[in-house]
């Protein structure tokens, strides 16, 4: 078990077409430190991770979670001899 937090910020930030830069601007940190939280490297305080929600418009628990997020490719996958539409 890992105590590490997993997140979204870069899909979020593609979604809505939101550089480094301009996340770390608005929430007044460096981008690198955008970088690092991304990669899992840094895990932000409760103060900055609600920062970062509000940011993108969504409930804390949409960017942030203790367990890994599902790949958007296996939540859309179909089992095997489903009919598409």
């Amino acid at each position: 078990m890992t105590d590490g937090v997993h997140n979204r910020i870069a899909v979020l930030r593609a979604e809505q077409g939101v550089s480094r830069r301009e996340l770390a601007d608005a929430l007044g940190v460096h981008y690198q430190t955008v970088g690092y939280l991304e990669r899992g490297e840094y895990n932000p305080s409760l103060h900055l991770a609600l920062r970062i929600a509000t940011f993108f418009g969504v409930p804390v628990e949409a960017v942030f979670s203790t367990s890994p997020f599902p790949r958007v490719a296996d939540q859309h996958r179909r089992p095997p001899g489903s009919a598409s539409a």
